[in-house]
């Protein structure tokens, strides 16, 4: 595949309308609704990058910014920040639209971590992403600081990992 082809599946956007299955008590889409979207955005993309089969391994930094509401247009745009051998690290940004004031908001952001797998269910390679520009640059940065964070994270919890297995 060459580079230009390989870096047009490096994204998608994923547009719909909020539905009223979607929501909670409180009126607005629900946090799990939110979050299937993101997994789904992020396996969409990830199966598209990899070639692959994928197993999300970490799903992390979610944050809620603002709500969605019923009819809202929702767009979730996913992006490839960062590969490792068999990794994909994915942002994923979600937007509403009002479609009757046209006011644009973002809502909800996170970082998705995919693993592609060959059919005997191991690990397998996947493309490298290779950013272009400064913004591509600064997003696979952010992506190789959460893996340090996410180290840091598992060595505290460690001690309280396997209490229950004995």
């Amino acid at each position: 595949m060459t580079n230009e082809a390989l870096r047009e599946n490096a994204k998608l956007t994923f547009r719909f309308i909020a539905e009223p299955s979607d929501v909670n008590f409180g009126g607005k889409v629900h946090g799990g609704a939110v979050m299937k979207w993101i997994d789904q955005a992020g396996y969409s993309l990830a199966v598209n990058w990899s070639g692959h089969y994928c197993v999300t391994v970490y799903v992390g930094g979610i944050r809620f910014y603002k709500p969605i509401r019923i009819g809202d247009i929702v767009e979730v745009h996913a992006r490839i920040i960062h590969t490792g051998t068999t990794s994909m690290h994915i942002a994923v940004d979600l937007e509403a639209l009002n479609p009757k004031t046209q006011r644009k908001v973002k809502t909800t952001h996170c970082i998705i971590v995919f693993v592609a797998v060959d059919d005997d269910n191991q690990p397998a390679k996947v493309p490298t992403w290779i950013p272009e520009t400064e913004s591509e640059t600064q997003m696979q940065n952010y992506a190789k600081r959460l893996i340090e964070l996410r180290k840091d994270i598992e060595q505290e919890m460690e001690p309280f990992t396997h209490q229950n297995e004995q």
